[in-house]
């Protein structure tokens, strides 16, 4: 046996339930070797604005950001959505049918650099309450609802998404 064929073996080990994630390292040399498949959550309000997030890390720096998660092994793309609206947003989502689209979607990184990302149409559940904040300076996680498309919109996402600001539900 090798030296990679050892050290994956060992790796694999460490990572008994790949469902419930990975390790940061290895879920960064994953993303660097392959792409990712992940959903984005386009969840609108009664007067059509869309629901965008706060992010501040090392990957897209300080933006505004379309809620999203990368589906873990064994996870079917409905988990991830409702996993990622109750992580994200605080509340299920209903979805509007199937994928509205599906976009490759590349940034700067080779960690984290490549997306096959499918976008769904959602809503809040009725009765649901989001809690945005409309502060000056966000906080990583801070939600807002936007109907245009903001100035400092990820960009990887404002070439493939834009387009839904214009569109009134």
């Amino acid at each position: 046996m090798g030296l990679y064929e050892k050290a994956l073996d060992e790796i694999l080990e460490e990572i008994p339930n790949p469902k419930l994630g990975l390790p940061e390292k290895v879920f960064e040399f994953a993303s660097s070797i392959v792409p990712m498949v992940n959903v984005d959550l386009l969840i609108r309000n009664e007067k059509g604005e869309i629901l965008l997030a706060w992010r501040d890390d090392k990957f897209a720096g300080p933006v505004w950001h379309i809620p999203g998660g990368i589906i873990r092994f064994g996870e079917t793309m409905r988990e991830r959505i409702q996993k990622v609206a109750m992580q994200e947003v605080g509340t299920a989502v209903d979805v509007l049918g199937d994928a509205a689209c599906v976009r490759e979607i590349f940034s700067d990184h080779r960690e984290r650099g490549h997306f096959i990302s499918f976008l769904y149409e959602c809503a809040p559940l009725a009765g649901a309450a989001i809690a945005t904040q409309e502060k000056e300076r966000p906080q990583a996680g801070d939600l807002r609802w936007f109907g245009a498309c903001p100035a400092n919109f990820i960009e990887c996402q404002r070439a493939a998404y834009q387009m839904y600001f214009n569109r009134q539900g």
